[in-house]
């Protein structure tokens, strides 16, 4: 059969919209499939205080820098306006209402089906991110909870439990930002971490951001870029365990390759911590009615859990063939550059130590420059 055109993208946020820009300024044709009726639909539905942890001089997308009168850090809102003027001034018209349901390869072609109709194309591009849908842990007597229980993606901020005790399960820049609101907004905070931690300063001495010391030490070996920062993060952070943490046993840039997690890029919480307005236990172990007992023994009655507990990119729903391309906690094996599968592409689903952002956009040239190859 006939390709609707040569590339299919899935996903109009960030890396969507990159892709789109890259190859529309190459010459090659494609086509951009969103689900919702707007771009960066992810962006517009984070919390309320989130700004990005990476300064705006390092996470503008291919041909358009943010605006120069914006803050180092833009916010949340910023960064929406910023995806809804790249898309303007590239002039791309994303498919809206057009959730892929399924995509497939069909006799050469990969085929990507809607409510509406199928689309077809020699190429796919999923850009769907890595934060596609939330990851909800169960315990032991959480039905019998009676207050609330959130995923952190639902959380806007604390104004509703002023006064109140809340706890934050994880210790992501999510979670730990989510709980710096918290505190602002006068609750009780508590973070429970179950495992071991990296905790960088978002920037050295307050002038510096760190990602872009990492954007230059990203061509080091991480053991190798970890020993030379690791001076640096005892003068700025100190000794995480003198509040409760648990250090892991290899550093920060060993983390994002080996785990594929960004360490907390701390903006706050630690100061919250170590003045106490930020409480630190261990792992839950099982709800109670009123609250939760962690696995040391210790209980706690708190109004709100907030599970800080992260994404996946759920990509079995749609992609039959996923495990050719994934491992087997359902995560590309490759980010910007070709699959295993011929023809097909995903863009923005590694962290990067220089920032999400940019990383999309470095990913989407060189699927760009691959499509072309073909």
């Amino acid at each position: 059969m006939p390709a609707d055109t040569e590339t299919l993208i899935i996903g109009a946020s960030a890396s969507g919209l990159a892709t789109a820009a890259v190859l529309g300024e190459a010459g090659r044709p494609y086509e951009l499939l969103e689900a919702t009726d707007v771009v960066g639909t992810a962006w517009r539905h984070h919390y309320d205080r989130l700004h990005l942890h990476t300064p705006k001089s390092a996470s503008s997308l291919p041909g358009l820098p943010m605006p120069a009168d914006w803050p180092r850090y833009p916010a949340r809102d910023q960064v929406v306006e910023y995806l809804e003027r790249y898309r303007a001034h590239f002039g791309i018209e994303p498919h809206f209402g057009q959730e892929v349901t399924r995509l497939e390869r069909v006799d050469g072609l990969w085929v990507a089906t809607t409510a509406d109709r199928a689309w077809s194309a020699r190429n796919a591009v999923v850009a769907t991110g890595a934060t596609r849908r939330p990851v909800r842990p169960t315990w032991p007597g959480m039905a019998t909870y009676t207050g609330q229980v959130l995923h952190s993606s639902e959380f806007r901020n604390g104004e509703a439990w002023r006064g109140r005790p809340v706890l934050v399960v994880g210790f992501g820049n999510s979670a730990c930002e989510q709980a710096i609101d918290l505190v602002e907004h006068d609750v009780v905070a508590h973070l429970s971490v179950r495992g071991e931690v990296n905790v960088v300063p978002r920037d050295i001495f307050g002038l510096v951001p760190i990602l872009q010391v990492g954007a230059i030490m990203r061509h080091l070996p991480p053991s190798v870029a970890d020993a030379l920062a690791a001076p640096l993060v005892r003068v700025t952070v100190g000794d995480i365990r003198k509040v409760g943490l648990r250090k892991l046993p290899y550093g920060p840039n060993a983390q994002i390759k080996n785990d594929r997690h960004i360490p907390l890029l701390d903006i706050g919480t630690m100061d919250h911590v170590k003045n106490g307005r930020i409480t630190v236990h261990g792992a839950i172990a099982r709800f109670t009615g009123t609250g939760v007992v962690f696995e040391d023994g210790t209980g706690l009655d708190v109004d709100a859990v907030v599970l800080g507990t992260g994404y996946r990119p759920a990509l079995e729903e749609f992609l039959p063939e996923w495990a050719s391309v994934c491992d087997p906690d359902g995560r590309p094996l490759v980010s910007g550059g070709a699959t295993a599968l011929p023809g097909l592409f995903f863009c923005g689903q590694f962290v990067s130590p220089s920032g999400m952002l940019r990383e999309a956009g470095a990913e989407s040239r060189r699927i760009v420059a691959a499509v072309a190859a073909r």
